[in-house]
């Protein structure tokens, strides 16, 4: 899908402003909950961990990848590991 923005002429003078736009949609998608992070980044076409450098630039910290998620997907690794253990 492709959508079109006319922006106002002292606006259209940023560098990139088309990138610009869709980097504060993407990002105030995430925040709101309206966007996964993989969403986002797929937006943008970066990968998770760019996009989570773009969201550290910008100093956004809601839903910013925490030691709990850490820790759920530590749990979640060993317990695919054990799984695959025993189905050998």
């Amino acid at each position: 899908m492709e959508i079109t923005v006319h922006l106002p002429d002292d606006l259209a003078q940023w560098a990139d402003p088309g990138r610009q736009a869709l980097e504060a949609l993407a990002v105030d998608g995430y925040r709101s909950g309206a966007f996964t992070q993989y969403q986002a980044a797929q937006i943008l076409g970066m990968s998770r961990l760019e996009f989570e450098g773009l969201l550290k630039q910008r100093d956004v910290q809601e839903n910013a990848y925490d030691v709990e998620d850490f820790e759920d997907d530590l749990r979640t690794a060993r317990a695919l590991k054990t799984d695959s253990a025993v189905v050998r």
